[in-house]
């Protein structure tokens, strides 16, 4: 009878399937466990699953089992880090979960030690816990090995349909069927098959031997002699039929920071994941495994040194790959620049120092998008290659390579790989249904001739398994498939380097932007705020502690610790609001707690400023502004606001007498309407901005109304809740129009301002819209009490001006975003990224919609919107629940953004000046340091990583280029251009600034 290759493919399979019951030679439950101190039995339900439990035991294999062919077999009803004690009193750690549950002992006599959580990988709770399963068996190798290597070739028989290799895989596999001496005797097989799926469907089962035989000694000869001889027939049939392409394999456990569980979960995941790794290379010399994260490294110094001093070894010996330069894998839509800077630079000097070697290679392969500021971080970095595999998740369109020159604002550039492999991406597995299709799917496969795959459980951790090694052995000789090679990413890359100087490669210039997870923007925005809030504090405080420095203070103390902090909560599930509410409780508290140590280190840095100066009798108040661009004097005192017609010049300390807080005049209101020099606002009867008015140059701003807000009840994805919003979501639009009260609450000669109170379903939205006399922008500050779930809350505001593009502030520069739907890719773009502002303009002018908390922003035709908040239900059900407040602004203006000082305007939203009473000082101003040329924008004054000094950190913000000076006071002198690493950089000018360039420089006393 003549069967197609699928039916003898089936018939393979279920003969493999068969195999498996044969693994063990013999079993002994392993019983007498102590949960927490007090007896379980086997089978038994936990007592209580709360928090991390410990079991315990002691345990006998019997004498005539070769301790070589003994397994441990757990399934505790959990995760677990185990510890394994032989007779010499030495213990080994191992970590237990569905995907590494067998584990070898140490010696005939043991003990077992564990701490356990009733929670799956993906932090799935186990409801009812009990110990499962716990025994020893005696493993039958031959049988085993061939088990799997019949697997693999039915797998590439799968994967390889229609290839001509098929008819030969088959007829071996066949042939090595045949050739065993199987057993029969009808008691030890129905024992022995009893738990296979169709079995356990059979109506009443027959009676079980306790004790079923396994193979005798010419039967597992026959097994040998078969393996050996389909090992020998798959390395003839490999000379026939070629390798065809070949992968860099990377053994690899993605760890979420937080996600699914709290950080707290992690901690032990890092344990358990790594000392299964650490185990597997005591048996394969030939395993590679890389781990990112400088953070998990550093947490592991706290946690288990003795783990950290091993990895250190396997690191030294090139087993263990270290990755990243990053201090953790962070969102990179929505971090400042400084903030990614700070990313890289403590952790390539975390890397160096604990490591020996900073790493070339940037590890980013889960976030959501990549901002077009990384390329020219990671060059100034030491990190000159990419590797991502998030651009493939994209639902609209592909960047058309995945080998490729990434190309940043500036123009530095990167080598990107990203791999295509449809079996759980950058949690692959040695298969060969795995390895074929990501190399069919290597695009670049005509350019260079390796692709990278890696390989592991992950996400919730775990890694490589034994049976993974093993496969690799095997695949080593078979025929067709790609060859697939244990390796180092940092070699990949080289090769990569290498083909890229002789071969022409794709290039993509700018950000990369993922078509999906861009509710991430928005989700989770109170910690959005905090975070905005943090990183904001954190350079503000460095910045006046150095001006102090400058003017004769003492040297500032570093702030890394508080970095570490902020760095941390910037991990890609947690600033982007896809984690648990756990998570968030976590990150309130510590961002909330760097927030008060900025203002506290702010406190003491206008202190020790006040010290410097000289003493008088005229001194009101002392203000400091801590940016690169001049500014108008606005201050909020304990006895009322200030906006007058005063301005504080960049990087200077002023002391102001009270003549200098006169209000700028001008400032008219009413009920309904807000007026200054600069705008007239008027109000919808809707509470909606009807009117928008432009004095200087005579134009309505507006164009069908501003602040109109929306509710989008239909906002349900059909996948992934709290990242990603639908791109009909509009389709169901409900325009907020009724309120509760409008009144006019302030109308001083410094502000104006009217106060709406409106009411949606059940939640409320309170908006005060407020005018200072010495204002170009009217901002809205909203105060959110939500209790409505699956609603997204944006405001839109008509532009009178028409435009093909939008203007967003980015990470160190801006980024240019359709405002139509020509192509696919501008159609996919209907929520994008923005940091403090978006303008939309036309020559001569336009409106600028900023933010102090907001990230997510939408531009099609002339509307102008502003996601507020989302309120998903997965994973946390209540996000976004409760009050929360922030402040969004509207400016009109004549010419370009930058003309028009839109990001002047954002950064003061963002972080006013600073000011602190002047009683017993004496009038004037202080600059100890200038900048002199192009405008530039401020990063960071900072004290020094290494040696004496400060550093400056500057970037051009608008993509011009000219000469620039850096001008300290008398007694100080520049070192520099340094990169963010704090190093000199070579062969660049220290007197210019080319288009979106970050350079920084060593302030140093004569």
């Amino acid at each position: 009878m003549i069967l197609t290759s699928a039916q003898r493919l089936e018939r393979l399979q279920v003969r493999t399937a068969e195999l498996q019951f044969w693994r063990a030679r013999a079993t002994r439950p392993l019983e007498g466990w102590q949960f927490d101190g007090s007896p379980i039995a086997l089978r038994e339900a936990w007592p209580h699953r709360n928090g991390t439990v410990h079991f315990t035991v002691s345990g006998e294999v019997p004498a005539d089992w070769p301790l070589e062919d003994v397994r441990l077999y757990l399934d505790l009803g959990g995760e677990s880090l185990i510890s394994i004690t032989g007779a010499d009193g030495q213990a080994k750690s191992y970590g237990l979960d569905p995907y590494h549950r067998e584990f070898h002992l140490p010696s005939h006599g043991f003990s077992i030690a564990t701490e356990t959580v009733a929670r799956l990988p993906f932090g799935q709770p186990v409801r009812k816990p009990c110990l499962e399963r716990a025994e020893l068996f005696w493993i039958d190798e031959e049988v085993d090995r061939l088990w799997l290597l019949l697997r693999q070739i039915a797998e590439a028989v799968s994967v390889l349909d229609g290839h001509d290799a098929v008819p030969y895989l088959l007829e071996a596999a066949e042939t090595c069927f045949y050739s065993l001496d199987w057993p029969s005797a009808t008691a030890d097989y129905v024992t022995r098959i009893a738990p296979e799926t169709m079995q356990q469907r059979i109506w009443q089962l027959p009676p079980h031997k306790e004790n079923p035989e396994g193979l005798n000694e010419a039967q597992r000869a026959s097994v040998a002699t078969a393996y050996a001889a389909l090992m020998a027939k798959l390395a003839e049939l490999q000379k026939r039929f070629p390798p065809q392409g070949q992968i860099a394999l990377t053994g690899h456990a993605h760890i979420d920071l937080a996600w699914l569980w709290p950080y707290g979960e992690t901690r032990r995941k890092m344990r358990r994941t790594f000392h299964t790794a650490l185990s597997l290379m005591e048996g394969s010399s030939d395993f590679r495994f890389n781990q990112s994260t400088a953070h998990y490294y550093a947490q592991l110094e706290e946690d288990d040194p003795a783990l950290l001093a091993r990895i250190v070894e396997r690191v030294k010996a090139g087993q263990w790959e270290v990755l990243g330069g990053c201090w953790v894998e962070p969102d990179t839509n929505m971090p400042t620049g400084e903030s990614l800077a700070r990313q890289i630079l403590y952790g390539q000097r975390y890397f160096e120092k604990t490591f020996g070697a900073r790493h070339s290679i940037c590890w980013l392969p889960d976030c959501f998008g990549f901002s077009g500021a990384l390329p020219q971080l990671l060059v100034q970095g030491g990190m000159k290659s990419f590797f991502t595999i998030k651009v493939n998740w994209s639902e609209s369109n592909r960047i058309p390579a995945d080998l490729f020159w990434w190309e940043g604002l500036d123009g530095s550039r990167v080598l990107a790989h990203t791999f295509n492999n449809p079996m759980e991406g950058y949690n692959g597995f040695v298969r060969p249904d795995c390895f074929v299709p990501t190399w069919k799917n290597f695009r670049q496969k005509d350019r260079h001739d390796t692709t990278l795959l890696c390989v592991g459980y992950g996400d919730g951790g775990g890694g490589v398994t034994p049976e993974m090694i093993l496969r690799e052995e095997q695949l080593r000789v078979f025929p067709a498939i790609p060859q697939a090679r244990w390796s180092r990413v940092e070699d990949f890359f080289e090769a990569a380097h290498a083909t890229a100087a002789s071969r022409k490669m794709h290039v993509w210039q700018g950000e990369i932007y993922l078509e999906l997870h861009r509710a991430t923007l928005t989700s989770q925005s109170d910690v959005k705020r905090l975070h905005r809030q943090a990183e904001r504090g954190l350079i503000t405080a460095e910045t006046i502690a150095s001006l102090a420095h400058l003017l004769g203070g003492a040297r500032p103390q570093s702030l890394e610790p508080a970095w570490r902090v902020v760095m941390k909560n910037e991990f890609h599930d947690i600033l982007p609001g896809s984690s648990i509410a756990e998570v968030y409780v976590d990150a309130s508290t510590e961002l909330g707690s760097v927030i008060e140590e900025a203002k506290a280190a702010q406190k003491a840095g206008l202190e020790a400023i006040r010290a410097q100066l000289p003493a008088g009798d005229d001194g009101h108040v002392l203000v400091v502004n801590p940016s690169l661009s001049p500014r108008p004097l606005r201050l909020d005192l304990a006895d009322g606001p200030v906006r007058a017609q005063t301005v504080v010049a960049p990087l200077s300390v002023a002391v102001l007498p009270v003549s200098a807080l006169r209000p700028q005049p001008g400032l008219v209101a009413t009920a309904r309407s807000l007026e200054n020099e600069v705008l007239k606002v008027t109000l919808a009867e809707d509470g909606s901005i009807a009117s928008m008015l432009h004095k200087p140059s005579g134009r309505e701003a507006l164009d069908d109304g501003g602040n109109r807000l929306f509710a989008y009840p239909a906002d349900k994805p059909r996948n992934w809740d709290a990242w990603d919003v639908e791109g009909d979501y509009a389709e169901k639009a409900e325009e907020i129009t009724g309120f509760e009260s409008i009144e006019l609450v302030e109308n001083g000669p410094h502000r104006a301002a009217i106060r709406i109170r409106r009411r949606w379903r059940d939640s409320t939205i309170t908006q005060t819209l407020s005018l200072g006399a010495n204002a170009r922008r009217l901002d809205i500050h909203t105060e959110l009490d939500w209790h409505d779930r699956r609603v997204l809350l944006r405001t839109l505001t008509g532009v009178a001006v028409r435009s093909p593009r939008a203007v967003c502030e980015c990470a160190y520069g801006v980024v240019e975003r359709p405002t139509h739907t020509n192509t696919s890719w501008d159609d996919a773009m209907f929520e994008a990224p923005a940091h403090r502002f978006v303008d939309l303009a036309e020559p001569g002018f336009g409106l600028a919609l900023i933010n102090d908390a907001k990230y997510g922003h939408s531009m099609r035709g002339n509307q102008l919107g502003l996601s507020l908040l989302r309120a998903p239900v997965y994973p946390d059900p209540l996000a976004d629940e409760g009050y929360q407040a922030f402040t969004y602004a509207l400016m009109p203006h004549e010419g370009s953004w930058h003309e028009a000082g839109v990001r002047e305007e954002a950064e003061d939203l963002n972080q006013p000046l600073l000011a602190i009473e002047a009683t017993g000082l004496a009038c004037g101003e202080w600059q100890p340091v200038s900048v002199e040329g192009i405008p530039a924008a401020l990063s960071a004054l900072k004290v020094s990583e290494e040696g004496d000094g400060l550093v400056l950190r500057l970037y051009e913000p608008a993509g011009r280029r000219g000469s620039l000076q850096v001008k300290p006071q008398e007694g100080w002198q520049t070192e520099g251009p340094l990169t963010i690493l704090e190093e000199p950089m070579a062969d660049v000018p220290a007197d210019a600034l080319r288009s979106f360039e970050v350079k920084s420089w060593r302030l140093r006393k004569r």
